[in-house]
């Protein structure tokens, strides 16, 4: 009897296992591991003991199977320890060996697995990268270093199919910043262009969920500005760099985004010092952008003054940033509107208050790029303000 009330148990739970496989064979779970890292692991129905399960681990090129069964009430695998169900299990050997060949480190994901959830709209999410092949099985990355901290969470460098990649990581639960994460991979979903961070899919693992991007090799913009300055880049290539942004941000344009945190440190430079828009945080379709009401952070000193005022975001909102960064490019990195409190910028630039144009483009053969910035950051109206392609292609 106890047997029975602990398998019901267990079948309730498997919406929170993505690792359990259910029937699958002994031959197939060793296909899967072939060749995985060690520690990558799965959990199945036992063919041999039916009732019971078996823990499948890659270590050291082949494929260990381990029975777990009952005992008085609970589950275990070597009758010392216990535990209540298959989740408890698997969190104690992930921390620990513990008599195993090896800690479990990374579950292969069940194909038909879907992230639980109370949450209606959570499920609705993850469906947009089920049907667009963005799901990657968790065992096929392999996680690195950490090279920053996000505003979800840790951000690791990483390999997919022996490609370097980026990969921002979120816990399910404790940081609130789930959703977060999850609709701005929703977002860049279906996004492809030469100027913007690509995203190359997801994972849905059972205690973290992970947005994988292409790696960008040379990190942000705003950190080589000032750490090459003046002596080190050319005014070509801050040009180049003005010059891809727009690109990008035209992409957008086009398909009626609105990105709402344009600034030189959510653009990053690939290994060829391109540029690339990236983090998608609070990117609103144009229709749902216009009178947001949303209590997100917005960053004062990159707002359009109509969205200060009355969260009118656009894409003409958008274009006030990009006069923005354009300073921020061309004065190499510094902070816009210098020794202005942060409280008061906003009450300045009602009041006509505007930057004057960086050193870098004061240069002979910059007037363009003065030109562009004062139309953005002139135009306290943003009927005034140009379209982004008009720009681009000026």
């Amino acid at each position: 009897m106890d047997g029975v009330r602990i398998r019901e148990r267990e079948v309730v739970a498997t919406s929170h296992m993505p690792w359990f496989h259910s029937n699958v064979t002994r031959e197939a779970t060793e296909r899967m591991l072939h060749q995985r890292a060690d520690g990558t692991f799965l959990i199945r129905d036992s063919t041999n003991f039916p009732g019971d399960y078996t823990l499948s681990m890659a270590y050291r090129g082949k494929v260990e199977h381990y029975r777990i069964y009952q005992s008085g009430g609970q589950i275990t695998c070597d009758n010392e320890e216990f535990f209540t169900n298959l989740t408890q299990l698997v969190s104690h050997y992930k921390r620990d060996a513990d008599g195993l060949c090896h800690r479990l480190v990374t579950p292969i994901i069940c194909e038909s697995y879907r992230i639980p959830s109370s949450n209606a709209d959570i499920e609705d999410r993850t469906s947009a990268f089920l049907k667009a092949g963005l799901v990657i099985p968790s065992g096929d990355i392999r996680l690195g270093d950490i090279i920053g901290h996000g505003e979800f969470g840790d951000v690791l460098v990483g390999f997919y199919k022996d490609k370097k990649v980026a990969v921002k990581v979120s816990k399910r639960h404790g940081n609130g910043m789930l959703d977060s994460l999850l609709d701005e991979s929703r977002f860049m979903v279906g996004l492809s262009h030469r100027n913007l961070v690509a995203l190359i899919g997801v994972v849905l693992d059972d205690a973290n969920i992970y947005m994988v991007t292409e790696y960008m090799a040379n990190g942000n913009l705003v950190d080589l500005l000032r750490s090459r300055g003046r002596h080190q880049l050319e005014k070509t290539q801050l040009i180049q760099f003005a010059i891809d942004i727009c690109d990008g941000m035209c992409y957008l344009e086009s398909r009626q985004i609105v990105h709402r945190d344009l600034a030189a440190r959510n653009v990053l430079l690939d290994d060829e010092y391109v540029a690339k828009v990236s983090d998608f945080g609070l990117a609103k379709k144009a229709h749902s952008a216009a009178n947001d009401n949303s209590s997100g952070k917005f960053p004062i000193k990159w707002t359009a003054p109509e969205a200060l005022r009355h969260s009118n975001f656009s894409t003409k909102s958008d274009m006030w940033s990009f006069g923005v960064l354009l300073w921020e490019i061309f004065s190499f990195g510094r902070v816009p509107y210098p020794r202005i409190p942060i409280q008061d910028v906003g009450r300045h630039i009602e009041r006509g208050y505007g930057m004057e144009a960086p050193e870098g483009a004061r240069a002979r053969g910059s007037d363009v790029v003065r030109g562009v910035m004062y139309m953005m950051l002139g135009a306290l109206q943003p009927q005034d303000r140009p379209h982004l392609h008009r720009c681009c292609h000026d």
